[in-house]
């Protein structure tokens, strides 16, 4: 071999050990190992902290609480994406603890007073949070205030030093009634984006998402997910952690068209079954979630086979043990 390629091959191996060197150097000035510096750049952005914890909280109203895929063997009777993403978690990192504090209906104001203190009690190291959805619904709602004290939430959660997921809002199309209501869906998306790279979260935008424009991702109601919505949408929050899983998209045929007297049937059950109900709450002042507890209140382990509903199953048979 010429020994120019000799000295060069030399020059570049000298080159990749010194960075080897630098960057175990760096690993134990950190007080990390190698093989978490390489989880962190590569598959899983998600490390415990020092003392090994790993808690996910989920924060919200119904949307993160699972509304929408009905499940009896579990709490409140849902299931949902946020049960699914701590599933995938523990799968591929045994140790996860979760606790879901969303109950359906709530407000930002309840999201805030209800649920902050508590999460943060808990010392996360993941924190998901969708508020402020119920009150762009609302006719009176200021959306500056809205959004300042949304980003004052974010402020303390990001303080925490947990990895915070954010997300848009989806635009539904329920009916021609609340299309005024876009202009503050709108806002409220493009506010959620400049304070989720403000205070480094992550985001997951539920709005660019063109499945759910399929109606079968959603519930009877219009307004909540489906079962097949909820986990497409865990696999959209895993994919933005690095975390693997095997959620695909439904391979759904084209929707079939429907006859005029079809389309005036459905329409006539939505109202019977959901608007009219909805309007009675408003006029009464109740919610769905006014007799409803948080579904996981403390954080649980998350077994690694069997998930959530392993540990259902467990409080029903043994309650003095849950």
């Amino acid at each position: 071999m010429h020994p120019a390629m000799v000295r060069t091959r030399s020059l570049a191996l000298c080159f990749w050990i010194s960075t080897l060197l630098h960057i175990l150097l760096l690993s134990v000035y950190l007080g990390v190992s190698l093989g978490g510096y390489v989880q962190w750049m590569g598959s899983n952005p998600l490390l415990s902290d020092r003392e090994g914890r790993r808690v996910f909280v989920a924060l919200g109203d119904s949307f993160t609480e699972g509304v929408g895929d009905r499940d009896e063997r579990l709490p409140n009777g849902v299931r949902g994406w946020a049960d699914r993403v701590a599933e995938k978690l523990a799968k591929a990192d045994p140790g996860w603890r979760y606790a879901n504090l969303a109950i359906r209906s709530k407000r930002l104001r309840h999201v805030i007073n209800e649920q902050l203190e508590p999460a943060l009690a808990m010392k996360p190291t993941l924190v998901t949070l969708y508020a402020g959805g119920n009150d762009i619904l609302d006719l009176g709602t200021d959306m500056a205030a809205l959004m300042a004290d949304y980003e004052n939430l974010v402020a303390r959660l990001a303080g925490s030093g947990a990895t915070v997921v954010l997300f848009t809002g989806f635009d539904v199309k329920v009916s021609a009634v609340l299309e005024p209501l876009k202009k503050r869906n709108t806002s409220y998306n493009q506010r959620v984006r400049d304070i989720a790279a403000k205070y480094g979260a992550v985001l997951v935008d539920y709005w660019c998402l063109e499945a759910f424009h399929d109606r079968r991702m959603w519930d009877s109601d219009r307004l909540h997910m489906s079962k097949a919505g909820h986990k497409y949408l865990a696999g959209q929050v895993l994919d933005q952690l690095g975390v693997p899983h095997k959620f695909v998209p439904k391979e759904w045929e084209p929707p079939a068209r429907l006859s005029l007297r079809e389309w005036e049937r459905r329409q006539r059950r939505w109202v019977h079954d959901w608007v009219l109900p909805l309007f009675g709450r408003k006029i009464r002042g109740t919610t769905l979630g006014d007799a409803l507890s948080p579904r996981w209140p403390q954080p649980v382990k998350v077994p690694k086979k069997g998930g959530l509903k392993k540990l259902a199953e467990q409080a029903r048979t043994n309650p003095a043990e849950s």
